[in-house]
């Protein structure tokens, strides 16, 4: 008769429980690491109206909106690549080169004096923005306490928009009156500020170190933040063939149906992102408002976003992620619409900030579904191809977003980011029925996994 596996519960060191505070570190170093990656990508927004303005940089809007794009289409690179990579060479190691990757990035886009230059250092930007992002998400999934794995999410998440509001405050302090470059300077913080702190403190994955052979170092970093020791099961595997073989389970009978809708999901989600985060200053410019209080709508949406994803960790946490991604995807939709009508000022600046409360965690949220329906083995692989095969949206968002402005059809914008949010909404909402169309027995969970 065959031992049935260790619980959790058996598995954790006695002396240490594992909560909040016993992975406070890691969990505040990935949010630091994600507020830089916010930094990054709303700066480019946030100093887009004078970059358009500079006549020696030569910039136009198509041109803008094509930069965009080679900044996503880096990211869905990134992404991909890191996707696989990390289980491979380790997270912490890919993480600290994604984020000397994009700040190498910001520092060449300072120094560009052409659009091709600048496009470059926008496209190595987005190599290391597309990596980071799925790599904090694994490690959080992962560090993160029982039964809060979607809160932890949310809480992630509020940097990417303390990032956006970072740099649209440095825009609408720096760049109207010594321009844009200084603004992308800033840019290459994160190699100076973050990257000592991760090389002094951030720990390796224990599933990962587990399927490196590295069983006592796994133990140590579990028992260290109360964290259940990794079983072989959970351990990511190893080798060329090993990195295959979970890119193939994403497509097993448990998970075949839901994979593509993840996929599809995520690409709405992450077209309304990346479509908002780069032309939101421009749309609401080109809609008649002036250019301090367009630029200020990025701060507005981004300050929302920061109380959406605490509301969405929450009750995502009791009632499921999927569930709340859906109508977040809905209310997004007509938030997009209500932009379009040219409603006063005051009245827009509210408008905007409940949209932003709906529409960044709407994707987040399909982050956390993610981790619901592939096991610990997959999880890093799965993220990493439902974040890295969603940047195709990140890379049409902005491109769509500049082909509109360049034929003066900027309120078919808010029309395009509606639409977005309905089929995202339709897209995750089939996930619980593609659970139970799935030949694997038990149904897919709808809430957050216990970690």
């Amino acid at each position: 008769m065959s031992t049935p596996p260790p619980s959790p519960a058996d598995r954790t060191a006695p002396g240490r429980a594992h909560s909040f505070r016993s992975v406070a570190a890691v969990l505040a170093l990935s949010w630091l690491a994600v507020f830089f990656d916010g930094m990054d990508v709303n700066i480019y927004g946030a100093v887009m109206p004078h970059m358009l303005d500079d006549p020696g940089l030569g910039l136009t809007p198509g041109s803008a909106g094509t930069i965009g794009s080679w900044t996503t289409f880096g990211m869905l690179i990134g992404a991909l690549v890191t996707g696989n990579m990390t289980d491979w060479l380790g997270r912490r190691a890919m993480l600290i080169t994604s984020i000397v990757l994009f700040s190498a990035g910001s520092a060449v886009c300072a120094i560009a004096d052409g659009v091709a230059l600048f496009g470059t250092g926008r496209f190595l930007s987005g190599l290391g923005l597309g990596g980071l992002m799925p790599i904090c998400l694994a490690v959080v999934l992962e560090f993160a306490p029982p039964r809060r794995a979607a809160l932890s999410t949310g809480l992630l998440m509020t940097s990417y928009h303390a990032g956006g509001m970072a740099a649209t405050g440095l825009g609408l302090a720096i760049a109207p009156e010594h321009g844009w470059r200084p603004v992308f300077w800033a840019g290459v913080l994160p190699a100076l500020v973050a990257v000592p702190l991760l090389l002094r403190w951030f720990p390796e994955s224990p599933g990962v170190l587990l399927a490196k052979g590295r069983r006592a170092e796994a133990d140590a970093v579990a028992d260290r933040y109360g964290m259940p020791r990794p079983q072989p099961a959970e351990a990511p595997p190893g080798g060329a063939r090993g990195r295959w073989e979970a890119v193939l389970a994403l497509f097993r009978p448990g998970s075949r149906w839901t994979t593509p809708l993840l996929w599809t999901a995520s690409f709405c989600g992450l077209l309304l992102v990346y479509g908002v985060s780069t032309w939101l200053p421009q749309l609401m410019r080109a809609s008649g408002y002036g250019l301090t209080s367009s630029i200020s709508f990025l701060l507005v949406v981004n300050a929302g976003g920061i109380i959406g994803m605490l509301i969405a960790g929450r009750t995502a946490d009791r009632f499921g992620a999927v569930r709340v991604s859906a109508i977040w995807f809905l209310l997004t939709a007509c938030g997009a619409l209500l932009m379009s009508a040219h409603l006063p000022l005051g009245i827009t600046y509210v408008v905007v900030f409940v949209t932003g409360i709906w529409l960044f965690s709407a994707q987040v949220m399909v982050y956390a579904a993610t981790g619901t329906v592939y096991g610990p083995a997959e999880r890093a692989a799965g993220l990493g191809w439902v974040t890295g095969v969603g940047r195709t949206g990140a890379v049409a968002g902005p491109w769509l977003g500049g082909i509109l402005l360049a034929n003066g059809a900027q309120d078919w914008g808010f029309t395009m980011f509606a639409l977005a949010g309905v089929v995202g909404a339709v897209m995750i909402a089939l996930v619980p029925l593609a659970g139970r169309l799935r030949r694997a027995p038990g149904p897919v969970s709808a809430k957050a996994p216990a970690a």
